[in-house]
């Protein structure tokens, strides 16, 4: 019978992968593996505490956060997020989709909370890039990746303001930059860098020691190093231990910014799985927030829109909710998300199961690779 480290150590031995950590967890069994190296150039052995850049399964931790505050009456789910930020208070939309980035109209109602938590704001990523306004975001939404591509807060909004929606308020739904914009309306509603925050409200309660955007120098003997695939089919280093995440960025990324350990990511999904209850009992987000978390909010026409990245599934608050059993694995409810660093995150609320997969390779397209996909069956059959 195949185990989980079998199945990565596959993948590991086949080259497309210096290593990985894998966790499937049912109730109180919990099977993890922890296979190859830290490094492609034959470093530290991978361990279960392993660092790795998360990327965005970080979307799920600043929905919940932001969440917290709307639970605490300091934002409403239809306020305008005009409140706070006021680079988005009268935003312009391109007349069609297709329209040049000049070719606008006012929006026909504000961008609420709730359009921000539900990436239906009219920004972010269709499956089509060729689009002239998607054109136009990529040059201020750029590669989260890297997060010193990014400016401050102040001056990232200010350039995202001049670029109009792709579509109107709550009629697509759009990847990625929605969830940047749920980190800064944290820190402008709180007043709190967002770090602090998420320190604060989730990681402390949670136990979550080892999450945060920047790496101490103590920990980087266990942070992995960081590839894209090369031409000749090797892998290129991308970042290592002492590059992007030695120290806090400019903009803390609310859509991808975090780095993680599997335990750390296996206590926040346990809480979504408990009602919203740390290990500890203490209350970290109430069970009515979890449920509007898990809980898919798109409409047909509005995923259509981002089918390439959604693949026939809906979309909660931060992840994806499952809704049609497109293959094996696909659960109606199941919740999670993927990262463009090679991660993925799950919790399933109908068997309590939670699959975590971190690696460290660089997708290069929204499709899940191999080992995700072989990982997803594993723990389908688990």
């Amino acid at each position: 019978m195949t185990t989980l480290y079998d199945l990565l150590e596959a993948h590991v031995r086949a080259g497309s992968l210096p290593g990985a950590v894998g966790l499937v967890a049912r109730g109180d069994q919990v099977e993890v593996a922890a296979v190859g190296a830290q490094d492609a150039e034959g470093g530290a052995p991978m361990a279960r505490d392993s660092l790795f850049r998360v990327a965005s399964i970080t979307k799920s931790v600043t929905a919940a956060a932001l969440l917290i505050l709307v639970e605490e009456g300091r934002a409403a789910l239809d306020d305008p997020v005009g409140t706070w930020l006021p680079e988005l208070e009268r935003p312009m939309v391109v007349r069609t989709p297709a329209s040049p980035v000049d070719d606008v109209v006012p929006a026909s109602r504000p961008i609420t909370v709730f359009d921000v938590l539900a990436s239906q704001a009219g920004y972010g990523f269709p499956s089509d890039f060729t689009l002239p306004a998607v054109q136009e975001l990529f040059t201020v939404q750029k590669d989260g990746r890297v997060p010193s591509n990014f400016p401050p807060a102040d001056e990232w909004m200010a350039a995202l303001g001049r670029i109009p929606l792709l579509y109107q308020p709550g009629a697509a739904w759009l990847y990625d930059t929605c969830s940047v914009l749920q980190g800064v309306l944290i820190s402008r509603i709180t007043g709190q860098p967002l770090p602090d925050f998420l320190a604060e409200r989730i990681f402390e309660p949670l136990g979550m020691a080892d999450t945060g955007f920047e790496v101490p120098a103590a920990k980087r003997d266990r942070f992995t190093s960081f590839y894209r695939p090369s031409g000749d089919g090797g892998l290129e280093l991308a970042d290592g231990p002492d590059g992007e995440w030695s120290s806090l960025p400019a903009l803390p990324l609310g859509n991808g910014g975090l780095v993680s350990t599997a335990d750390d990511w296996l206590a926040f999904s346990r809480m979504l799985l408990a009602g919203g209850v740390s290990a500890g009992g203490r209350q970290v987000l109430s069970a009515d927030s979890v449920r509007m978390v898990t809980t898919d909010h798109t409409q047909p026409a509005q995923r259509a829109i981002g089918r390439l990245f959604l693949e026939g599934q809906g979309w909660g608050f931060g992840g994806s909710v499952d809704i049609g059993r497109t293959n094996p694995w696909n659960v109606p409810g199941r919740y999670g998300w993927v990262g463009g660093t090679g991660t993925a995150a799950h919790v399933v609320p109908a068997t309590g199961a939670v699959t975590i997969l971190l690696t460290q390779v660089a997708a290069m397209s929204p499709e899940p690779a191999p080992v995700i996909r072989d990982f997803w069956q594993y723990a389908a059959n688990a």
